[in-house]
């Protein structure tokens, strides 16, 4: 399984720097931005050669705030991953590579987002890899939004069954967006933990 330490077999053939305040970061060849939600402008955008995002739909459908989550909800279990350059529209650069994130439909939000991370670490491998033999190609297609969740949608029906609602239990923060139902006006609180065998 590939993990962050694998990315620098490449540290002879690049170097890396962590930075967490895109205003810091200023001519560089590839610039991986990873959960971050600030908006990138033009002037960043100039200042490296390949900026560049990855995105958990298959583009142009699914563009937005949390493509996983929202495909879940869906009952999707296979979702692309794309690696794409940045622009100055949120999630319409060009796409370079693309991977599947295979769920079994169990995982819970850890589960999620380690598959997820594990994709995306892969992606920046294959890029690492083929750059600077690399090809962009233009989105094709109608593309579909998806709008920012809240900690309203984590809100659990009581006139729904549990098993209708479990990929909604499944993407649930535990801490930051748990997930919750109201009652006689008052608030209650779930949370979802597998059982450890």
């Amino acid at each position: 399984m590939l993990d962050k330490s694998q990315l620098l077999n490449y540290k002879k053939r690049y170097k890396f720097q962590t930075f967490f305040d895109h205003k810091k970061i200023s001519s560089y060849d590839i610039v991986f931005i990873l959960g971050y939600m600030k908006i990138l402008k033009k002037d960043f955008l100039k200042k490296n050669k390949y900026p560049l995002v990855i995105h958990e739909s298959n583009l142009p459908k699914g563009r937005g705030f949390a493509p996983m989550q929202w495909q879940i909800l869906e009952g999707k279990n296979k979702i692309t991953s794309c690696l794409i350059n940045i622009d100055e529209n949120a999630d319409t650069g060009k796409i370079i590579l693309k991977r599947n994130i295979l769920l079994k439909g169990d995982e819970l939000n850890n589960e999620i987002r380690k598959k997820q991370t594990i994709a995306s670490l892969r992606l920046m491998n294959d890029f690492l890899k083929k750059f600077p033999k690399i090809t962009f190609k233009a989105q094709k297609g109608n593309p579909s939004f998806l709008r920012k969740r809240t900690y309203k949608d984590s809100m659990i029906d009581l006139n729904k069954n549990l098993k209708s609602q479990f990929n909604l239990l499944r993407i649930c923060d535990n801490e930051k967006y748990p997930a919750f139902f109201k009652y006689k006006n008052k608030k209650y609180i779930l949370k979802i933990f597998k059982e450890n065998i």
